[in-house]
């Protein structure tokens, strides 16, 4: 398999099955296991999905590991904002310009939920709430993302 960085690397994750966010192949998705997620609800600029805590992201505690939440954050404040783009607007890439996660629970149950909603967007930028709720409602997480179109790279 090719190097992801190189420019003719095949980019399955692109093209995730249906329900999906993401396909295998994505380095930061296939550490959390992210093509697994189920899509619940998907609109312009909101995402609702269905995740699980696989075991080599638990601390000692059986919780999710603090510094592992962002990656979480991260790439459901990138896929939020893609799901913002109007029809026919070409992908890009965003850069992540800033993020605040406040921790309020810790993730135990072997399932949670993710919500990425852009609340506001202006001249390439998208600011993005990112929230992890139990199945019973309780808010464990709740982050800000702020995130830059970045067009594509160059190559």
């Amino acid at each position: 398999m090719a190097d992801p960085g190189e420019k003719d690397a095949p980019r399955d994750w692109l093209h995730p099955e249906p329900g999906r966010i993401i396909g295998r192949g994505h380095h930061a998705g296939d550490f959390l296991q992210a093509y697994d997620w189920q899509v619940l609800e998907r609109r312009p600029g909101y995402l609702k999905l269905d995740a699980h805590l696989p075991e080599h992201l638990k601390n000692p505690r059986g919780q999710l590991f603090g510094g592992y939440t962002p990656t979480y954050v991260d790439l459901v404040a990138l896929r939020t904002a893609a799901s913002a783009r109007e029809p026919g607007e070409p992908r890009g890439w965003f850069s992540t310009l800033s993020m605040r996660v406040d921790y309020l629970e810790p993730v135990v149950d072997p399932r949670f939920l993710l919500e990425g909603e852009v609340i506001h967007r202006r001249r390439g930028t998208h600011l993005v709430e990112v929230r992890f709720r139990n199945h019973a409602g309780a808010m464990l997480a709740f982050a800000v993302v702020m995130l830059k179109d970045i067009g594509k790279p160059a190559g």
